[in-house]
């Protein structure tokens, strides 16, 4: 499981911190979720579960925040 914490505020006015998980499910595929600061929910990302790339689960999570960071679709 590859874990990051965000800041959008600049990104989007009052969100403060997020915090993304990549999990691997073990079929190959990953799981993305995402949680706002002090909230109790996770939501899953659209089209999650994702195909885990042949460079690895770490390399998806990256391109998943940063894709996030830049606000566009993960």
């Amino acid at each position: 499981m590859a874990t990051a914490r965000l800041r959008l505020s600049r990104l989007i006015p009052h969100h403060g911190d997020v915090t993304i998980l990549t999990i691997d499910c073990g079929d190959g595929t990953a799981a993305v979720v995402i949680q706002h600061e002090d909230a109790a929910e996770w939501y899953t990302l659209t089209g999650s579960p994702i195909p885990i790339p042949g460079d690895g689960l770490d390399v998806l999570h990256t391109r998943v925040t940063d894709t996030v960071r830049e606000g566009g679709e993960a």
